[in-house]
């Protein structure tokens, strides 16, 4: 089964396009050093009557919105592998002046797959 690493962040609304450009050139870099699939994923359907709603979990504050993102892998050992590689790719030692958002306040994890459906 694969591995995925998991990411649930809070993005300004008017920082989404300097996140898109963020995301577009790591979704790169990952797939070149052998990433299965790289999504980032913007909130649109927020305001849900099931659960905790995305928003509420990560307290988002007027004006800012969740983006989940997520990275599969072949297994957790590929997932190290491709990190790794990532970690030293040139591409992304450049962090941008003004991040469009504040790492303080993202969740990030790695997940084993149970189902594959």
């Amino acid at each position: 089964m694969s591995y995925v690493d998991g990411f649930v962040l809070v993005v300004p609304k008017k920082k989404i396009a300097a996140y898109t450009k963020i995301a577009r050139l790591a979704g790169k870099v990952w797939r070149e050093h052998g990433a299965l699939d790289y999504r980032e994923c913007v909130g649109e359907d927020l305001k849900v009557k099931f659960g905790t709603p995305f928003t509420k979990l990560a307290n988002t504050k007027p004006g800012e919105t969740v983006v989940f993102s997520f990275i599969v892998y072949k297994s957790r050992a590929h997932r190290d592998k491709v990190n790794a590689k990532v970690m030293a790719d040139p591409r992304m030692q450049k962090a941008p002046p003004d991040m469009p958002f504040d790492p303080r306040r993202m969740a990030y994890g790695g997940f084993r797959t149970i189902v594959a459906a």
